[in-house]
């Protein structure tokens, strides 16, 4: 929302009248193909649109490849990128080299993010423990076979054990067949 709002004051401050928001909220700013993303470049294309301001250049992409790609297009549909962090107008000589070298930070950033992560999930499933010592996901639920055993016994099926015991149907199933049953033997 802080990005909005600066973007708004920045518009406003030119004197940009009737600007279009395009906004992904959901998606990954890694994926070069982004529902907003892809509606802005039409409108590039278009030539609805003339001006384009971001808050900072991650957010239009973190691959050097896809940015570069992005502002390309969007040069070539007569558009100004205007980056508000970097304080950039890609209109320039100087503004389209301190492009290339942010985005290349920000693939290098990105990039040793995913390395610590999967160096982190490596050590955890070496180890069986995070660095809080608390195992990863969600804690296995306690299910007393005895009582799903009984419960089964006298006809009822999945579903009314698993309320009678307030634990998902298929969790009973998974623990049952753990046991070496066949959860499927009776009916349902």
């Amino acid at each position: 929302m802080a990005q909005l709002h600066a973007l708004r004051q920045a518009a406003e401050a030119r004197g940009w009248l009737g600007t279009r928001e395009f906004i992904d909220i959901g998606h990954s700013g890694a994926k070069a193909s982004r529902p907003a993303l892809d509606a802005l470049k039409a409108a590039a294309r278009a030539g609805v649109v003339r001006q384009v301001m971001v808050f900072a250049l991650d957010r239009l992409g973190r691959s050097l490849r896809d940015l570069l790609l992005l502002l390309d297009d969007l040069t070539a549909s007569g558009c100004a990128v205007v980056s508000l962090r970097e304080s950039i107008d890609l209109t320039t000589p100087t503004g389209r080299l301190l492009i290339h070298m942010i985005a290349a930070l920000a693939e290098f950033e990105r990039a040793i993010i995913t390395e610590r992560v999967k160096s982190g999930i490596a050590r955890v499933k070496a180890t069986g423990k995070t660095r809080s010592g608390k195992a990863i996901g969600r804690p296995r639920r306690q299910v007393n076979i005895e009582a799903v055993r009984r419960l089964r016994e006298q006809g009822r099926t999945w579903r009314q054990v698993a309320q009678a015991l307030k634990v998902p149907r298929k969790t009973l199933e998974r623990a049952y067949a753990a046991l070496g049953q066949n959860p499927a033997s009776k009916s349902r």
